[in-house]
């Protein structure tokens, strides 16, 4: 008898990502296809971030029935735990599953009947990744969920509150992965940030640990809260399999904005912060929500006086955008889409500047792991997050290069081998 074939199609960050992975790795009697159209069962792994995210599912969904029409479509991810129900009710899709359903994926995708296994919200999965398909860098899930009550955000809903993988089930799936050749390891979760605190630990704690596996280079974390950075972690900071860049989720730098929005930093003591891991030679990258409801020009100048004082290198910059069920979407007075849009360009301009000319004073003794290439041209990331080129006759597929007087141009920056 031919086994089936499943497609996985992952919307949305990271820990999607790695939550497909850990799907999957538990396909023991079903055949992972790179063809949706040629496929049994579509396994959608869903993001439901916003409402654009949503629609982008929903599309998704729609445009497969059209394309297969005969294939079972399942709904997994964070879109189960907030439309899963009316997708299930509406016969848009085959069955629902949630977070905690993700490891017993091989008997769920048996069904011969419609279901709903929408599962708890404080589970855990103990699943050791041991292989990526297709990566030169290894993503580890550390923690699930989240404690904050930011007013725009609907993630602890649906992925529910903060809680920590066991710290031997981490170092295990770190332990196997650098036996098979992974150098970097990247850190990811909800709220990276919050590890340990449920298992009386901390982040540093884990970092010691991680570092003293033998095969280990180089340790990048996701993002940080300001108020997760202690003294034990600023202790870490000159510790060579360190990455040289952390990103520090601010999210504004108006005090009037960063209250509306139910965070737990201030801009004093966040400039405080970056001066201190930048004096270490550090590059600094945050997110920031432009546009949020009360944005008004007076806090927007403000805020953006304070960008220029900050030691950033990188942002990630989203325009607001409402989301059903938060605090945020309530809020008045709304700022206008083509405001936003200029804030944003204003905002991502200002550190492209700020990245240029960090990247012109750290040119030279840069580590980079090289991912894929072709036609000679190979890309990776330097211990401070930023893009270089290599041009190389040889195959440097997944190697690590030292560069020195390395080419730095306005976009990125270029080497020859």
């Amino acid at each position: 008898m031919n086994s089936k074939k499943v497609y996985f199609k992952t919307f949305g960050c990271r820990t999607n990502q790695f939550d497909t992975q850990v799907m999957m790795s538990k396909l023991k009697e079903f055949e992972l296809s790179q063809d949706d159209t040629q496929s049994d069962i579509i396994v959608v792994n869903s993001c439901t971030v916003t409402n654009g995210a949503d629609s982008s599912v929903r599309n998704y969904i729609s445009s497969i029935k059209r394309r297969n029409p005969k294939a079972k479509v399942i709904l997994a991810g964070c879109g189960s735990h907030s439309k899963g129900e009316a997708l299930f009710e509406d016969q848009k899709v085959f069955g629902v599953m949630g977070h905690s359903e993700k490891e017993n994926i091989n008997e769920i995708l048996k069904k011969e009947t419609r279901f709903y296994e929408i599962g708890d919200l404080e589970h855990i999965d103990s699943t050791i990744v041991e292989e990526f398909v297709g990566k030169s860098r290894a993503f580890i899930k550390i923690q699930e969920g989240c404690d904050f009550r930011c007013s725009y955000c609907i993630i602890p809903a649906v992925r529910g509150d903060a809680r920590s993988h066991r710290e031997e089930t981490i170092l295990a799936q770190i332990g196997k992965l650098a036996a098979n050749g992974f150098g970097e390891f990247i850190l990811t979760g909800t709220n990276v940030g919050s590890y340990g605190q449920d298992h009386d630990t901390s982040m540093a704690k884990l970092l010691k640990k991680m570092s003293m596996i033998r095969g280990v280079r180089r340790i990048r974390i996701g993002s940080l809260e300001p108020i997760q950075i202690d003294d034990e972690f600023m202790e870490l900071l000159s510790e060579p399999w360190m990455a040289k860049h952390l990103h520090i989720a601010l999210q504004h730098t108006s005090d009037k904005m960063l209250e509306l929005m139910n965070r737990r930093n201030r801009f004093d003591s966040d400039l405080e912060l970056f001066h201190r891991i930048a004096q270490k030679g550090y590059a600094l990258g945050t997110d920031y929500i432009v546009g949020h409801p009360g944005e008004d020009e007076t806090a927007w100048q403000e805020a953006i006086a304070r960008v220029k004082e900050l030691p950033l290198t990188h942002v990630h910059a989203f325009s607001y955008s409402k989301r059903d069920n938060t605090a945020s979407a309530m809020m008045k007075p709304e700022v206008r889409g083509n405001i936003a849009k200029e804030r944003h360009r204003e905002l991502t301009e200002i550190v492209k500047a700020k990245n240029f000319l960090f990247r012109r004073e750290h040119n030279s003794n840069l580590e980079v792991l090289l991912e894929s290439g072709k036609e000679g041209i190979y890309s990776g990331f330097d211990q401070y997050f930023n893009r270089v080129e290599v041009q190389s006759d040889e195959d440097l597929s997944a190697n690590w290069v030292l560069l020195n007087q390395v080419e730095v141009g306005r976009e990125s920056n270029r080497a020859k081998l």
